[in-house]
């Protein structure tokens, strides 16, 4: 028996944090992915959920973290399902390429976060004793819209070589990058420093502080959000599976800004 659908619209907002009107559009940006298809590897047998259903299973592993046999009795549907619907359907979630790049009068932010998994093969030992994956996410400033993640690297990987490295370089454009003192050489908009045997900075050099905090503080509003998405604090997928569940929920929270 079949406990969680989306049919049942209130389930919906809990598990995506969308309004059914944004669960909707989700769908349809699956469907143009080729959702709806069966795919090269399960030619003629159809799908045990209809594509709504499947969309919603995929964002509920990425919001609560539930194991495919937590999920399965959930649904309906075997555990074997849950992972074959996980696998052809998480990566269309992910988020889209952008059309176009940052322009020269556009303001951007970037910043990397610290994705926990157990595939050792993008993960190192870092900074929080974890083995990790170090994602590079990048925003837009006026409206804290994400407009690309970066690929995956190793979590020891600091964040002025994961800037170039991951791609995020390439997609900000030539916009004005705000970033953090870790992107020191990477041509970014960073704060300030003291100087060797400098006390403290001229007072115009604090007020650019100031401000240079109050804008790029938006990029860590955002990760809070991510982060909420307990797929984040933990992801057993492997491969391009941290790229896609990062990106994923990147683009359900851009939904969920757009309304």
């Amino acid at each position: 028996m079949q406990v969680v659908s989306a049919q049942r619209r209130e389930l919906v907002e809990v598990f995506t944090g969308l309004r059914p009107r944004q669960f909707q559009r989700l769908v349809q940006a699956v469907r143009r992915e080729g959702g709806s298809s069966l795919g090269p590897i399960r030619p003629g047998r159809p799908w045990s959920l209809p594509l709504e259903d499947r969309v919603l299973l995929v964002a509920m592993y990425c919001r609560t973290n539930l194991t495919m046999r937590q999920l399965a009795p959930l649904f309906g549907i075997s555990p074997a399902a849950v992972g074959r619907i996980i696998d052809r359907h998480g990566p269309l979630l992910a988020l889209a390429p952008a059309r176009r790049k940052p322009g020269r009068r556009e303001v951007v932010i970037v910043d990397g976060t610290l994705v926990p998994t157990r595939d050792r093969s993008v993960a190192a030992s870092s900074k929080n004793y974890r083995y990790s994956a170090n994602l590079q996410v990048l925003i837009k400033a006026e409206t804290r819209l994400v407009l690309a993640v970066g690929r995956p690297l190793p979590g020891n990987r600091n964040d002025c070589t994961a800037f170039t490295e991951s791609g995020i370089e390439e997609a900000s454009g030539r916009a004005t990058v705000l970033a953090d003192g870790g992107y020191q050489g990477t041509g970014a908009l960073i704060p300030h420093r003291r100087r060797a045997g400098q006390d403290r900075l001229p007072q115009w050099k604090e007020q650019h502080n100031a401000s240079h905090r109050q804008v790029r503080a938006r990029i860590e509003h955002v990760f809070a959000r991510m982060k909420n998405w307990k797929i984040l604090r933990g992801c057993r997928l492997k491969g391009d599976g941290v790229h896609w569940a990062t990106s994923g929920v990147a683009c359900i929270h851009n939904l969920a800004l757009t309304g």
